[in-house]
């Protein structure tokens, strides 16, 4: 099982009944698909980039949907290939608009963010690659453990937040804040490991369609927006300090 909830084996055990007449999803069509999916996230924070006005007043409105759109194409595999694109769309016009922020505040953090999410993607794609780290049963319990963990602590924030407690141990530039952040880039950098193994898997074991190429791109690009993330928001709060 891995610890990216839109990879889920028994998405992909459904969809390989209606398989047989259609040309099954490769490997290399999923890495052409992910690319492609994070080329539209790119021309999107590029255009929210140039536009932050203009994207200012519709931000959560996009953000809802993206959201939306992720639910949506995590429960129904079948529409990734036409949501999927636009919740890369959606995903980068938010991304630019919140990156330029931080660019203004701390010129250049966005270039060393993008920097630093290639090079972990690059070095946990190569472990994975060498068998260095070995996605057993015991780091795969591990991580979605944590990942879980993850999520429930965010939860939990976000509703003290809402009732007016004071989350400056999260949202501040303390030691602490920035530890917790360093800890949630981490799993989220495991979360890649995941991901290439559950694809392989996937591609080799089962005889999918072609449309879960789209699905499991989305998937990929899912982690890889929330590593950005994570990492942008821990190097703003060490420049804070």
């Amino acid at each position: 099982m891995a610890s990216n909830p839109v990879f889920n084996a028994e998405a992909f055990e459904r969809a390989q009944n209606s398989a047989r007449a259609v040309q099954p999803m490769t490997l290399q069509g999923t890495i052409n698909k992910s690319f492609f999916l994070l080329f539209i996230c790119v021309l999107g924070a590029w255009f929210g980039w140039q536009n932050p006005f203009l994207m200012d007043k519709a931000l959560w409105i996009i953000m809802i949907v993206g959201g939306l759109l992720g639910l949506f194409i995590s429960l129904k595999p079948r529409s990734a290939p036409f949501l999927a694109p636009v919740y890369a769309l959606a995903e980068g016009l938010c991304l630019g608009v919140v990156s330029l922020f931080f660019n203004k505040e701390f010129p250049g953090i966005v270039l060393q963010a993008v920097s630093v999410t290639l090079a972990v993607f690059l070095v946990m794609l190569t472990l994975y690659k060498t068998k260095i780290i070995r996605p057993t049963a015991g780091f795969i319990i591990g991580v979605l453990g944590a990942t879980c963990g993850v999520a429930l602590f965010y939860l939990v924030c976000l509703v003290l937040m809402l009732c007016g407690v004071n989350m400056d141990f999260l949202t501040g530039s303390s030691r602490l804040a920035i530890g917790i952040n360093l800890v949630i880039c981490i799993v989220a950098a495991a979360n890649l490991v995941l991901d290439f193994n559950f694809i392989d898997e996937m591609t080799s074991k089962y005889v999918a369609p072609k449309y879960m190429e789209w699905y499991a791109g989305f998937g990929l690009l899912v982690t890889l927006v929330w590593l950005y993330w994570e990492i942008l928001k821990a190097l703003g709060k060490s420049r804070r300090r």
